[in-house]
């Protein structure tokens, strides 16, 4: 297998940015808490943004947007 380093310095892999985008990661300082890619010389960060782009992030939508990412548990009450 053909594997695609995103990040050297923890030997972080593109298909493994991809995973932790899946499991819900969609920034790089997700991504960074979920493997700690992009926390030690900082230049794979560029690219693990790239890699998750602009997709669809219900998460991300809701950042974007200015609304909170978590709901206020008494809304839900």
């Amino acid at each position: 297998m053909n594997r695609v380093y995103v990040c050297s310095c923890f030997g972080i892999t593109e298909q493994q940015v991809k995973k932790h985008a899946e499991d819900g990661a969609c920034t790089p300082r997700q991504i960074a808490s979920a493997c700690k890619a992009g926390t030690d010389c900082g230049s794979c960060v560029r690219r693990i943004q790239a890699l998750l782009g602009r997709g669809a992030c219900p998460r991300r939508e809701l950042a974007d947007q200015g609304k909170p990412m978590l709901t206020d548990l008494a809304d839900a009450a």
